[in-house]
């Protein structure tokens, strides 16, 4: 994987990434072709807007049971609460499955982890496959003989995508066997952007955020055990994605790439799911917005534009099928606000001086 972002419109080419090897999404030039499953059937997709992506979270606020089948049931039933809405993408909480056990207790950790897509995820795969969405599903997982606290991501045919590994787990994980995951986050590439995941206590290390703002995540998803609140906003906000949480307890949210809430999970329910626009960027700097006025008068109705003054940031959004974002951007010399970042960077690296300099 390239260590800057792939353009928007041609990444969907490249293999997915991820610590399981999965079924690598490719573009097909048409929302409505046909994609062949691992079986070999031919199989219609539903339509894929490949821009406009609608993302479910899930809260699991007010769930409890007595084991964590009956609690897998219950999330299931949950999660057919926004099939009406005909998601992309469905995230689930951190280790719901054994999240909220009463009576008995939470069972040990090898009762509990599996090598996916095994007895655990099956249902949640099932799930995928049957409304043809995807489904992140955080979950312990088992690889030579580790025990990782996960999210493993499935496709809208019910197959294994890949799976995060939690890199910063509590001292109370790693008490109880949790092994941290690789330092460098996998991304992986779904038929309508590039995702990210983050889990819970990762909230506190931002070279993680970084570095999936450096691989081109579009998303980052953070199944939680706690709402996280303003900490969520600013690395939306830092990294320019959009950052979606799935918690057990207080609000979910999905937040915009200026760091502003979206939707929320509340008092009048415990799933969210809405439309996000991925066929945007954020710029930077008043030169910028300044050339992105213009291309907004150019396009107008065609293109949306979201200003932050006091941060001298701007949104734009493409509302027309035939209006590329890339491409304006391209005709009036606009920089996104992560290929600026990125640019100084390098620049003021290759400025330094190092230490033996200095003496």
């Amino acid at each position: 994987m390239p260590d800057r972002p792939l353009d928007r419109r041609h990444f969907l080419g490249h293999a997915t990434v991820g610590l399981s090897t999965g079924l690598a999404v490719s573009a097909t030039g048409s929302a409505e072709s046909p994609q062949r499953s691992d079986h070999g059937n031919t199989k219609s997709e539903k339509k894929v807007d490949r821009r406009n992506v609608w993302v479910a979270s899930i809260c699991q606020h007010k769930l409890s049971a007595r084991t964590p089948e009956e609690m897998s049931a219950k999330v299931l039933r949950r999660m057919k609460e926004v099939v009406p809405t005909n998601p992309d993408i469905i995230c689930l909480p951190e280790c719901f499955h054994v999240a909220n056990i009463h009576g008995s207790g939470r069972p040990p950790l090898p009762d509990t982890a599996e090598v996916p897509i095994g007895k655990i995820s099956r249902p949640f795969a099932k799930f995928a496959r049957d409304h043809r969405c995807y489904v992140i599903c955080p979950i312990h997982t088992i690889d030579s003989g580790r025990y990782y606290n996960s999210a493993v991501v499935i496709d809208r045919a019910g197959q294994l995508v890949g799976e995060y590994r939690k890199i910063n787990p509590t001292e109370d994980e790693l008490k109880n066997g949790i092994t941290p995951g690789p330092v460098d986050p996998p991304v992986f590439d779904c038929d309508f952007g590039r995702i990210g995941v983050q889990i819970c206590f990762d909230i506190n290390w931002q070279s993680n955020w970084q570095r999936l703002a450096e691989k081109g995540a579009e998303i980052v998803f953070w199944p939680s055990a706690f709402a996280g609140g303003q900490m969520l906003n600013a690395m939306a906000a830092t990294y320019k994605y959009h950052v979606v949480s799935a918690t057990r307890i207080q609000s979910s949210k999905i937040i915009g790439p200026m760091g502003d809430d979206i939707f929320s999970t509340g008092r009048f329910g415990e799933v969210i799911c809405g439309p996000l626009n991925l066929e945007s960027a954020v710029i930077q700097g008043w030169q910028e917005i300044a050339k992105l006025e213009r291309a907004v008068t150019k396009y107008g109705r065609g293109v949306k534009m979201t200003v932050k003054h006091d941060e001298a940031w701007a949104l734009i959004e493409s509302l027309d099928d035939s209006i590329d974002v890339d491409s304006v951007l391209e005709e009036f010399s606009i920089e996104t606000s992560r290929d600026m970042l990125m640019r100084n960077t390098r620049l003021q690296n290759q400025s330094r001086i190092s230490p033996d300099d200095e003496s």
